[in-house]
């Protein structure tokens, strides 16, 4: 049983972590755009008020942010990041950029991003023994995987150099790709029980269960082989509720009812092609291609926000707020 507090050791990495992870990608200009003064600005206040573990990827595009607020710093939070890469290359040219971008000799955690199976893990084979071998060479602490499914945390567990898990885990089972919450649950404790670090993803489901912000928090945190939980963040309103959250104080009632107002939404501007391009990135199969009109749409109900569909977009014209 993991012991309770707020700072916990992820898994047997070693690295001593905040239970509330500080996700990076609701203020990247995946999604708020903050500017690189704005986001070190709130990472830098979130490190004082304890929140020691930064969750980022290269797909954010926002290490500039991270650097400048660790350059306000006295000392080096634990900042995980991931890759797409799928050959010793790519993966090569990822831990440089991540290195450069961060401005750090060692990165503490790197992840192999939205792995699906042992069938996809075996094709990263490759990206995913540089990454090893730079642990062994001290240029990274810890090495692991982040999934939406359950499959690839059973590969995982079969992949015994593995030190950390990043799965998605909320109280609906949102988001999850190939089966149920409990079968989800089952595939992680099982993972932590391996001596694996665990810090779950999409808490609050993408948005979706921001008017349940506080039993969302709370399954999470009663969950004994989880170690820490990324919550993404771009405000100062957020970050206070997460902490009050996180640490179980009752939030103010203006401050939930700020919470229960917001919404996510993607909007897919008029000049869109319908080239295809963001259907066959998006993670959950929420967009679809109307023949018809040869215009993207969204399914609300399956979309959980993460903006990687925009990335894919050559003419720029998905956007969430």
């Amino acid at each position: 049983m993991i012991e309770r507090g707020f700072s916990v050791q992820l898994g047997a990495s070693g690295l001593q972590v905040s239970r509330l992870c500080f996700g990076t990608l609701p203020m990247s200009p995946l999604q708020a755009n903050l500017t690189p003064e704005e986001g070190a600005e709130l990472l830098v206040e979130a490190f004082h008020r304890g929140i020691n573990f930064w969750d980022t990827a290269e797909l954010y595009v926002n290490y500039l942010q991270l650097q400048l607020a660790i350059k306000n710093l006295q000392a080096i939070p634990v900042i995980a990041t991931k890759t797409y890469a799928d050959s010793k290359e790519r993966a090569r040219i990822s831990l440089e950029k991540a290195r450069r971008g961060l401005d750090l000799d060692v990165i503490p955690i790197f992840l192999l991003h939205e792995q699906e199976s042992a069938l996809t893990l075996k094709g990263h084979a490759a990206a995913l023994d540089f990454l090893l071998n730079a642990r062994e060479k001290g240029f990274i602490q810890a090495v692991g995987i982040s999934s939406h499914t359950i499959a690839a945390i059973e590969a995982a567990i079969d992949f015994q150099d593995i030190d950390l898990i990043h799965p998605l885990i909320n109280f609906r089972g949102l988001g999850i790709k190939d089966g149920s919450l409990e079968g989800m649950l089952d595939a992680v404790a099982r993972a932590e029980q391996a001596g694996m670090g665990v810090y779950a993803m999409k808490v609050l489901g993408g948005g979706h269960l921001i008017r349940d912000a506080v039993r969302a928090v709370d399954f999470v945190q009663q969950l004994d082989f989880v170690h820490s939980m990324a919550i993404g963040m771009s405000s100062r309103d957020e970050l206070d509720a997460n902490l009050d959250l996180a640490q179980g104080r009752t939030l103010s009632p203006s401050l939930l009812d700020t919470l229960a107002q917001k919404k996510r939404t993607i909007v897919i501007e008029g000049w869109c092609s319908g080239c295809g391009s963001c259907v066959e990135r998006c993670p959950q199969d929420a967009l679809h291609l109307k023949q018809d009109v040869q215009r993207v749409q969204v399914d609300p109900s399956l979309c959980i926000f993460c903006g990687y569909c925009g990335v894919s977009c050559p003419e720029f014209c998905i956007k969430i707020f």
